[in-house]
C-alpha cells in the first residue's frame, strides 16, 4: 500500500516547523535559556545560521512527509477521523522515537535535564502543529 499524501499539507507542515522553532528559540521566549544550557555563544554573523536552517528545512520536510504517510496508514487501518488519527500518530511517534532518543542521547551526553525538557517539548509542539496541519488537509 502506498499512502495518499497531501504534499501541500506536507510543505505547510514543514514551514510550520520553521515558524515554531523561530518563536520557541527566540531570545525573548526560550532562546537565552537554550543558549546558556547548550553552551552556545552567538557569533553575530547571520551566515552561521544558513547551514543549520537548510538542514532543519530538509529534516522537517522528511518528518512531515513520514507523519503524513503514517497518519494515512493509521487512518486506513483504524478508520474514524483522519484528524484524530493524525494527532494520535504524531504524539505516539514523538514519544516512541523523538522523545525517547533525545532523553537517551542527552543522558549519555550529560546535558542538563532542563535542556532536554526544553528540546523534547519543542519537538512535541512541532509535531502537534504538523499533525494538525496534516490532519486538516488529508489527501
Amino acid at each position: 500500500m502506498i499512502p495518499d499524501i497531501n504534499y501541500i499539507a506536507v510543505v505547510l507542515a514543514t514551514l510550520s516547523s520553521m515558524l515554531v522553532g523561530t518563536i520557541w528559540y527566540t531570545p525573548k521566549v526560550f532562546g537565552n535559556y537554550w543558549m546558556r544550557q547548550a553552551n552556545i555563544t552567538p557569533t553575530g554573523d547571520a551566515k552561521d545560521a544558513i547551514r543549520p536552517i537548510i538542514i532543519t528545512l530538509i529534516v522537517s520536510f522528511i518528518t512531515a512527509w513520514v507523519l503524513a504517510g503514517a497518519a494515512f496508514i493509521s487512518f486506513d487501518f483504524y478508520g474514524g477521523s483522519f484528524f484524530v488519527n493524525s494527532l494520535v500518530t504524531g504524539i505516539v511517534l514523538w514519544g516512541g522515537f523523538t522523545a525517547a532518543r533525545f532523553i537517551t542521547h542527552d543522558a549519555f551526553d550529560g546535558r542538563p535535564n532542563g535542556l532536554t525538557v526544553l528540546n523534547v517539548t519543542h519537538e512535541l509542539v512541532t509535531i502537534v502543529v504538523m499533525a494538525i496541519i496534516i490532519g486538516v488537509w488529508p489527501a
